[in-house]
């Protein structure tokens, strides 16, 4: 199983990004995808994440609002289409997925991913 990630740079505040990430070897139909982020000296934090069968949705509140997660059930993609972009998003942003679909409390939870990206770094220039 392969997770990549892509779409990060260098964005001015209040511009917008959409990152990408493309599942292979395998699909996530029955699972969760979700993305989190790590800034230096900070510990990694979930932004977003999705199930994949009937599309229910977790946002950091930091970023509800800004931040959209969806799926492309055809292409085993998921993406963030992210807005309002500030220097406080800067971070690598990594995807991850799990084979089983996630209860709407847990969709956060790092260590319940077992699959992760390699991370793209976006960075937001004040």
């Amino acid at each position: 199983v392969q997770l990549q990630a892509s779409g990060g740079g260098l964005v001015q505040a209040g511009g917008s990004l959409r990152l990408s990430c493309a599942a292979s070897g395998r699909t996530f139909s029955g699972g969760t995808m979700g993305w989190f982020r790590q800034a230096p000296g900070k510990e990694r934090e979930c932004v977003a994440a999705i199930r994949w069968g009937d599309g229910k949705t977790y946002y950091q509140d930091a970023v509800k609002g800004r931040f959209t997660i969806s799926r492309d059930r055809a292409k085993n993609t998921v993406y963030l289409q992210m807005s309002g972009l500030n220097p406080e998003d800067t971070a690598v942003y990594y995807c991850a997925a799990r084979d089983g679909a996630l209860i709407s409390t847990m969709l956060q939870v790092s260590r319940l991913y077992p699959y992760w990206g390699q991370g793209t770094l976006v960075t937001v220039s004040s």
